[in-house]
């Protein structure tokens, strides 16, 4: 056994559990509350939306990329897929990992199917040390790995991980889960309640981005929240950076696809949300809390979908300016809390100063969604 196996098996062995920070007033899960497997595509079996990086594993972020992680249909431990990854180089374990929203002080219980030698299953960011479960070999066969945690209060998300060791050959896993009570689903909302006297510009897609639209963006000082899909994202990353540069600018989930996810499962709708909401935290390094549903449908499943992904509301609009059009959906000028719908083409130029004299007539100022969804 190599110097660093016998470590790692050592400290596995000696890890124990700290006491959990004082209590605040989070709140726990609710009692009888459901037990639901919280996992994003647990058995591989979810094909990758249009649109979705090539190669990437549905769900689930792999250090070594498509190089070392693949979904392969050989001898699966049911359904007829599993993962299969094989450490590209001695310096790596071939980690794949994903996030997983859960309530403050609630015990889960996260477990899956491995074979291979030295295989590791646990979850970070818990608000407590958790040892991980592991076994030394599983003789080729599958072997279920079980370990439990209870996330600390302020605990709203946890990072579930898979993992080989260096030099121990490729492993497999499938049918994972993280069981316990759901988040509450996310808030349906098409307005934001407010006082104030403000409106918010919200623009979607990202497929077209003129020179001109960042040019009005930053003459004026405007708060914008983008809904990019994270293809057109990645495309141009620092154009999304500069076009939300006024403070209160934020980026937002709209999905992977572009489909309406009102045709789609609860598995699927959330694959849609969480793989986009992970594409956009790694391009920007801050994670969504507000989805966008495509064309604006929706359903009770989005909800729940939407809050299993850590989004706490799902934003329609209550006006559009997108292509030349000035459309209000209740009478009368524009109210404070609108939520003013545009897309990133080639008319938003035009679009922006049109919906500016609209919130001009109506009294109202540009805000930024983030500082009024807290």
């Amino acid at each position: 056994m190599s110097t660093r196996l016998s470590a790692l098996a050592a400290s596995v062995t000696l890890l124990t559990a700290v006491a959990a920070p004082a209590a605040s007033a989070a709140p726990a899960a609710v009692p009888g509350a459901p037990v639901v497997n919280l996992a994003t595509n647990p058995g591989f079996e979810l094909a990758s939306p249009n649109l979705a990086d090539w190669g990437s594993i549905p769900g689930w972020s792999c250090t070594g990329g498509p190089a070392e992680a693949a979904v392969t249909t050989t001898a699966p431990h049911s359904g007829t897929s599993s993962l299969t990854v094989t450490p590209a180089n001695a310096d790596s374990t071939g980690e794949c990992a994903q996030t997983v929203s859960v309530q403050p002080n609630t015990t889960y219980t996260a477990s899956a199917w491995v074979r291979g030698s030295f295989v590791y299953l646990g979850a970070t960011g818990t608000g407590k040390d958790v040892a991980p479960a592991w076994t030394e070999t599983t003789n080729g066969a599958w072997q279920q790995l079980t370990t439990r945690f209870t996330t600390g209060p302020n605990a709203r998300s946890v990072r579930l991980y898979v993992h080989g060791w260096y030099q121990q050959g490729p492993f497999s896993v499938d049918d994972v889960h993280v069981d316990g009570p759901a988040p509450a689903p996310a808030t349906a909302a098409q307005s934001i309640r407010t006082s104030d006297k403000v409106v918010f510009f919200t623009v979607d897609d990202g497929w077209q981005r003129t020179p001109e639209a960042e040019k009005f963006i930053a003459d004026h000082h405007l708060p914008i929240t983008a809904f990019p899909l994270p293809m057109a994202a990645a495309a141009d990353p620092s154009f999304f950076q500069r076009v939300t540069s006024v403070p209160g600018s934020s980026i937002q989930d709209h999905s992977v696809s572009h489909s309406d996810l009102s045709k789609l499962p609860l598995d699927q709708q959330q694959l849609e949300i969480c793989d986009a909401r992970d594409s956009l935290t790694r391009l920007f390094g801050t994670a969504p809390v507000v989805f966008r549903p495509p064309f604006f449908a929706w359903n009770a499943d989005t909800l729940q979908a939407a809050a299993n992904c850590g989004m706490r509301t799902v934003l329609t609009a209550d006006a559009d300016f997108s292509w030349g059009a000035s459309n209000i959906w209740h009478p009368g000028l524009l109210q404070p809390g609108d939520v003013v719908l545009m897309h990133w083409t080639d008319t938003l130029a035009t679009d922006l100063p049109r919906a500016l004299a609209a919130a001009d007539a109506a009294g109202l100022k540009p805000a930024g969604i983030a500082d009024y969804l807290r």
